[in-house]
């Protein structure tokens, strides 16, 4: 591992830092973007909605209002009231006509003078102030508002849940004489409000001044009955009930893990106050596929980039080490790199306690093959000699240009006899090759011949010692002649 680090160490911080620039650009990019959308949403979206959804319940929750206002205000019903009730069925087919016009549930007349609670088939009873279910009539008589929106059962449709507009009637001098009104059940209300919420894909619901929820959508079933049970909303409960401004709130709050955005207007003409919510995670989940998308493949490209980046510098590296190690001339080891080799060799050869041998091997008169035959001849020279002795050399044998005109080969596991007799057969060899080279149709004949020094390494000796003995006898080799092979005892 400290290797790996010591050799692509810059590489892999460069690589380190390259990936977590990239991930946090892409997760800001990733941030900055979820917040646009959900303040688009909070701030735009939502709101136009919301305006969408209010102008809807004007035309068709808020039309019963008007509906009953004129009622309350049309001159024959308060003239019929104030003139005593006298022809019942004129009031019975007013009411039918109104309620057939408009499509309403019900339309109700409820008199202050008899007490009678007329509709559109007829008188339904009279209301007593004690009885529980005309409490409303007494309520509405006390009120300080023209009307009220109320959700109670009717009792003229087999106490079907409605939603009732009761409308307060004076006479012209503004005394209380009678409620009139009309309704709506409460399953029409609540289609009405899921088609709202398919349209417009957020959840829509309405609440009374005390937070109580007074209109949702079917597909709300497990709503809870107060702003104060609901989790999460319930916090902002405050702040939605205590809002009677026309402006509305951009709210939210977390359920789930889940962002939810809350529109929240109060309307006046129903008394309620309308919520549109909205999950983030449906609008910013095709963000987030995006986001993982341009992970994986930026990813897939970094390691493709990183993998070839890597096979370039290995490369690179190897072609250093090579160059740094192997002499270009002859593809041999040089010095620097047959140190190296030769030190882990002599501990290997302590270690096994093994024989190992050295051969310093010396062209003969190379300087007059340069001088008459020029370099490039003295190169061919060169290399023919290395290959000759690679191939005449055992494979675990190494050998090295030593310099100039030098090689050095260390023989492993080799006795100094067996040595001397490697190196006597490799001089031969030499010897008998021919080194002749054509240049410019010119073929000139060259016969070369080595000397030899040969010296098997001592134990403890330092390799400064092998070698001095192995050049003494080189030397003794070229004093006696030449072409020849000399040991070290």
């Amino acid at each position: 591992m400290q290797k790996m680090l010591k050799k692509y160490g810059l590489l892999i911080w460069i690589s380190l830092l390259l990936i977590t620039g990239f991930v946090s650009t892409t997760l800001a990019s990733f941030v900055v973007s979820r917040d646009a959308i959900q303040q688009g949403i909070s701030e735009q979206t939502l709101p136009i909605t919301g305006d969408n959804v209010y102008s809807e319940i004007q035309k068709d929750m808020l039309r019963p209002v008007f509906v009953s206002s004129q009622m309350a205000h049309d001159t024959f019903l308060r003239d019929w009231i104030i003139n005593g009730e006298e022809d019942k069925d004129q009031v019975i087919k007013y009411l039918k006509e109104i309620k057939t016009k408009n499509h309403a549930m019900s339309s109700f007349l409820v008199s202050e003078q008899s007490h009678n609670y007329y509709h559109a088939d007829g008188v339904l009873k009279t209301i007593n102030e004690n009885e529980a279910r005309d409490a409303w009539f007494f309520r509405v008589r006390s009120m300080k508002s023209d009307y009220e929106t109320n959700v109670d059962a009717d009792m003229a449709n087999r106490d079907t849940m409605t939603i009732f507009i009761n409308y307060r009637i004076v006479d012209y001098s503004g005394k209380f004489i009678g409620v009139t009104g009309i309704g709506l059940t409460l399953d029409t209300m609540k289609n009405l409000i899921d088609s709202y919420q398919s349209r417009f894909h957020r959840n829509i619901f309405f609440v009374d001044q005390k937070g109580n929820i007074a209109l949702a959508g079917n597909n709300m079933k497990k709503i809870r009955n107060n702003l104060s049970n609901m989790p999460g909303i319930s916090n902002l409960a405050g702040q939605i009930l205590t809002n009677r401004k026309s402006e509305s709130l951009h709210l939210e709050y977390k359920n789930d893990n889940d962002t939810m955005l809350v529109n929240a207007r109060f309307i006046p003409e129903l008394g309620w106050h309308l919520l549109v919510e909205q999950e983030t995670s449906n609008e910013i989940k095709p963000l987030q596929n995006v986001f993982l998308l341009n992970m994986g493949v930026s990813a897939a490209i970094t390691v493709v980039l990183l993998t070839i980046v890597l096979l370039t510098v290995r490369r690179y590296q190897k072609r250093l080490e090579k160059s740094a190690s192997t002499d270009t001339l002859t593809n041999l080891l040089n010095r620097q790199a047959f140190d190296f080799v030769f030190q882990q060799a002599l501990l290997d050869s302590e270690r096994s306690r093994q024989p190992m041998c050295v051969v310093l091997l010396d062209i003969d008169f190379f300087k007059k093959i340069n001088d008459k035959q020029g370099h490039l001849v003295g190169d061919h020279v060169l290399k023919e000699i290395a290959m000759i002795s690679k191939r005449s050399l055992r494979e675990s044998d190494i050998i090295c240009r030593w310099g100039g005109e030098e090689f050095l080969i260390l023989l492993k596991n080799c006795t100094l006899e067996k040595a001397t007799s490697i190196a006597e057969n490799l001089r031969n060899t030499i010897a008998n090759n021919d080194f002749s080279r054509t240049t410019d149709l010119t073929r000139t004949r060259l016969s070369i011949t080595v000397s030899m020094g040969v010296a098997e390494c001592r134990d403890k000796e330092s390799e400064v010692s092998v070698f001095e003995r192995a050049d003494l006898a080189l030397y003794q080799a070229k004093e006696n002649g030449r072409n020849s092979v000399y040991f070290s005892e």
